[in-house]
């Protein structure tokens, strides 16, 4: 009888889904890389009509036009995050700035100036971070625990498909938070079916865009506005928060 009520305590407490603010039953958390114009000229005007608030994870492509702009988003509640100043990864045609010479010092170095950067615009002192590519790597080692003993950073992003749905928080290491990284032209049916999924486990679906209605890895505005008429019609049920401010729940609870 012993053995019986522990396999049925440990089963409960595996099956236990955390209790998010308001009584909503799961959390999706829109994050959006590489600081582009299609993010300020067509998403935030979408996530500003639903009422919504996201993270834009910035690089060094910030300039002389885009900084009052993303300023601005920083004063309306939305969450700038550090996602290094050159955008270093594995060598390819595409990749201009390869980190398979860096080393994890430097790789360090460059996520602290870049901190440096944002602080000058929001006024920031703790910050969130994306892996450039998703990558935790530079040089062949990897610089997740180098990250960690810095203190640069809170939480940190890294990428997934379908099957990153966080239910798990007990064990959820806050620097390596999976998400579901889309293709090219993603259709809202996939999306949505993501969502699905984090509302039936009662858990949290981070999801990472790039280009909305144009520059590259684009999901096209009218699928990016499906997704959110979807959150904001369960938004009874959804909290739709920043990645600091979910996080920072998720630690606080679990």
């Amino acid at each position: 009888m012993i053995v019986c009520l522990a396999c049925l305590l440990t089963g409960f407490a595996q099956a236990q889904t955390m209790s998010w603010p308001h009584h909503r039953k799961a959390a999706i958390v829109l994050t959006y890389d590489d600081a582009l114009l299609s993010q300020l000229d067509t998403a935030v005007p979408q996530l500003r009509r639903a009422g919504f608030r996201a993270t834009f994870f910035l690089t060094s492509d910030i300039d002389y036009a885009t900084i009052p702009r993303w300023k601005k988003l920083a004063r309306e509640g939305f969450e700038l995050g550090n996602h290094t100043v050159f955008h270093p990864c594995s060598a390819t045609p595409d990749n201009p700035v390869s980190s398979d010479t860096y080393s994890q010092a430097q790789m360090i170095r460059e996520i602290e100036v870049m901190n440096r950067f944002l602080f000058a615009i929001d006024g920031k002192t703790r910050r969130t971070f994306a892996y450039p590519c998703a990558e935790t790597t530079v040089g062949g080692k990897d610089y997740v625990d180098s990250l960690r003993l810095s203190h640069q950073v809170s939480f940190a992003r890294v990428g997934g498909d379908d099957s990153a749905v966080i239910t798990d928080f007990r064990h959820l290491d806050s620097l390596q938070v999976p998400a579901l990284g889309l293709e090219d032209h993603t259709d809202a049916a996939t999306i949505i079916a993501f969502i699905r999924k984090v509302q039936a486990a009662g858990g949290l679906g981070v999801i990472m865009f790039h280009g909305i209605g144009g520059d590259y890895i684009t999901t096209a505005s009218e699928v990016h506005q499906e997704v959110l008429d979807y959150l904001h019609a369960n938004r009874k049920d959804i909290w739709v928060g920043t990645f600091g401010d979910v996080m920072d729940y998720v630690m606080q609870h679990r």
